[in-house]
């Protein structure tokens, strides 16, 4: 119900002002008979509030890659920092880790999926054509809550959670949900070890919400986004399907997507100089030197990138979270399960300053300086 604050009257105009849902507050005016309304909004701060993850049980070692291509676990480690990755099983799906994700971060947030006004789901590689998200609001019970998909590789998940920010800080929503996930596994050349050794499938999950004092300080501190689409033949996932269909051979055939193509040399070169040069940008969105920064949460792509952008920024590797051995490149999924892992473990605490980046296929790279708790 619309509260009404106290009315200014003259001679021949009375103003209204009446606070409506999600910080909005709707002014009326009569003057000389004629009414007119006008809609203003207050911008809503944003709180991290809770995350989770989830991965599949079947675990792949660098070891077991030794029986399908050459290679061994010292030239993956030393080249790359990965000593095994998590792969999904026959028939299972990625949505059922994203909900998972999902559930978890809602349980840390102390919130009911009732609650939730929004999922944003940022995958490259979702169980159906159309999008997983809509799957996710399902299976968790989010009746009221509007879902999709967000797919920007590696970058999605800063990338959605920039938007769902946004959702909240214009007073549209108050409660989101930002999921990273993705099965990249499914388009590997498995015989391939220049990308075979390189990616695992899972998920990671954070729960934002509105504070309910607008003037509270805000979990989102700056952003930077970018995207060169001159270097998608660096790093791509084509079609890989029959043009002209209909009157083609394969007619009806299903449609499919090629294996992921990736030149490794210049993706590393770009991965070096983006990622110090985003988060910098970040930070001076921010209003605040790396000198502020706590933690660094990257995209965990390769550990060679990690300790570069550390220390071109000067911080010191035991501030830089990482679980890139354990799960090698999970894509989307990669800075929101590493953030959770290192939520659980009281390595990050409620107040501590991340920065975020994700970079990958596209080419896009992006980073977030945020607030935790």
């Amino acid at each position: 119900m619309s509260k009404l604050l106290p009315s200014r009257t003259s001679r021949s105009c009375t103003l209204s002002i009446s606070r409506t849902a999600f910080g909005r507050y709707t002014a009326s005016r009569q003057h000389n008979g004629a009414k007119y309304r006008l809609d203003i909004s207050v911008k809503s701060s944003v709180q991290l509030a809770g995350c989770g993850s989830s991965v599949p049980d079947l675990v792949l070692t660098n070891q077991d890659l030794e029986k399908y291509v050459e290679t061994s676990d010292e030239w993956i480690t030393t080249r790359t920092g990965i000593r095994k990755r998590h792969i999904l099983m026959e028939n299972e799906k990625l949505s059922s880790h994203a909900s998972l994700a999902a559930i978890r971060a809602l349980e840390m947030a102390g919130m009911s999926a009732e609650e939730v006004d929004l999922i944003i789901l940022a995958t490259s590689s979702p169980d159906d054509l159309f999008g997983s998200a809509t799957t996710v609001q399902a299976e968790i019970g989010a009746k009221k809550a509007a879902a999709f998909d967000l797919t920007a590789a590696c970058s999605g998940f800063v990338m959605a959670l920039a938007t769902g920010s946004q959702f909240i800080r214009s007073g549209t929503y108050k409660n989101v949900i930002v999921i990273g996930a993705d099965a990249l596994s499914r388009y590997i050349d498995w015989r391939d070890r220049n990308t075979c050794v390189l990616f695992g499938d899972g998920s990671g999950a954070v729960v934002l919400r509105a504070h309910e004092d607008a003037n509270a300080p805000c979990g989102l501190l700056g952003i930077d986004m970018h995207s060169d689409g001159e270097g998608l033949k660096h790093l791509n996932c084509t079609f890989s399907g029959h043009g002209n269909k209909p009157e083609g051979e394969g007619a009806s055939s299903e449609g499919s997507y090629s294996n992921l193509s990736m030149n490794g040399q210049e993706v590393f070169k770009f991965a070096v100089r983006a990622v110090p040069n985003v988060i910098g940008a970040a930070l001076k969105d921010a209003g605040m030197t790396k000198e502020d920064i706590d933690w660094l949460v990257l995209h965990q792509a390769n550990m060679r990138i990690l300790s570069s952008a550390a220390d071109r920024l000067g911080v010191p590797p035991e501030r830089v979270v990482s679980n890139l051995s354990e799960y090698g490149n999970t894509s989307a999924a990669s800075i929101p399960l590493a953030l959770d892992e290192a939520v659980r473990r009281g390595d990050i605490k409620k107040g501590d300053v991340l920065g975020l980046a994700g970079f990958g296929a596209g080419l896009s790279w992006a980073s977030a300086v945020v607030r935790w708790g």
